[in-house]
């Protein structure tokens, strides 16, 4: 049965052909290690090469639907002004790996990195501040100090010759806490756009 839900073995009955057996097999070890040069079968390159992006397809989907699905199970409760997991990281209730921390912010590495350095920067008071795009004029010297904070963070990282900041506000941007927050991203090279 578990043949039956293997990207190979979904990917052969679509596209209705068939490949020596012995070439496929030999082939599948490339997924466990790319390193391996294919075999030079040219039947067997295209099959494998099309699997492999099946495969990618299939995570990257369903990846995509889980955070769409986190962000708006949040969206739902967004602004009743329930405490957060932020704000459990905040009086300090659960644990997490804080990098940053003065008076009005802290930083702490991401439980779900998208990249080698991935670091969340929240303002330890909410204010009404749940996203971006709540934002008023009184949050003004809050949302400045967040990105000196970024700036602060990224130096202590070693990564200020390059990183990224992103903040996701909305359902449709994929947030999924309900407490303002950066991502300062680093450590690879960004690729643009984005997302």
């Amino acid at each position: 049965m578990a043949s039956a839900l293997n990207p190979v073995s979904l990917l052969r009955r679509s596209l209705s052909f068939s490949t020596p057996s012995s070439s496929v097999t030999r082939n599948l070890s490339w997924f466990r290690n790319p390193a391996t040069t294919l075999s030079p079968a040219p039947a067997t390159q295209p099959f494998l090469l099309l699997s492999h992006q099946l495969t990618r397809t299939i995570c990257h989907a369903s990846s995509i639907n889980d955070e769409e699905t986190a962000a708006k199970a949040a969206a739902a409760t967004g602004d009743i002004g329930a405490r957060t997991i932020f704000d459990k990281i905040i009086a300090k209730d659960i644990p997490s790996d804080i990098v940053y921390e003065d008076e009005k912010v802290i930083a702490f590495r991401d439980i779900n990195p998208q990249a080698p350095t991935h670091i969340l920067i929240i303002p330890k008071f909410r204010d009404g501040l749940t996203e971006l795009g709540k934002a008023e004029a009184r949050h003004s010297e809050i949302l400045g100090h967040l990105l000196y904070a970024a700036k602060l963070v990224a130096e202590k990282e070693g990564i200020i010759d390059g990183f990224r900041v992103v903040v996701n506000s909305g359902p449709t941007a994929c947030q999924s806490v309900y407490h303002l927050h950066l991502h300062v991203l680093g450590g690879r090279q960004m690729k643009w756009p984005p997302g």
